[in-house]
């Protein structure tokens, strides 16, 4: 059997946490209650099992011998997330834009994919998109 995670976290560091807050709960992302919401961090959860601990920059650095990347300048990972039509997509994004996002390139349609992103408040990459399985497959 391959090896899965039961949960999983992905830690990105903000320069504030609160507006960090604001930005996802408008996106209409949950908080998980499980874990704390102070100064320092907030969880939020993005799917099942899964979730985006957003962690104030100064205490981040005590978790990480490693400098943090400077996201104006580099970009060190990109959340690809999924959702159920083009539609869907381009709310999203558009949202993000009107809390404070930028937008992330143009949008990509490639037929049974459809591709689009923002750059959150941190400057952390997000695409979004919409996958047609039964025209991929067919």
């Amino acid at each position: 059997m391959a090896l899965t995670s039961s949960f999983t976290s992905f830690n990105l560091p903000v320069t504030n946490v609160e507006q960090s807050k604001v930005f996802f709960t408008g996106l209409g992302f949950a908080l998980n209650p499980q874990f704390p919401d102070n100064e320092n961090s907030v969880a939020i959860v993005i799917g099942d099992n899964l979730q985006v601990m957003l962690i104030n920059q100064a205490f981040f650095n005590t978790l990480t011998e490693k400098e943090s990347v400077d996201t104006s300048k580099y970009a060190q990972m990109t959340i690809a997330m999924a959702f159920e039509s083009r539609e869907k997509v381009n709310e999203i994004v558009n949202t993000a834009v009107s809390l404070g996002g930028r937008l992330h390139a143009e949008p990509e349609d490639h037929g049974p994919m459809y591709h689009w992103g923002f750059v959150d408040l941190d400057g952390h990459l997000w695409a979004i998109n919409y996958m047609n399985m039964d025209a991929a497959q067919g």
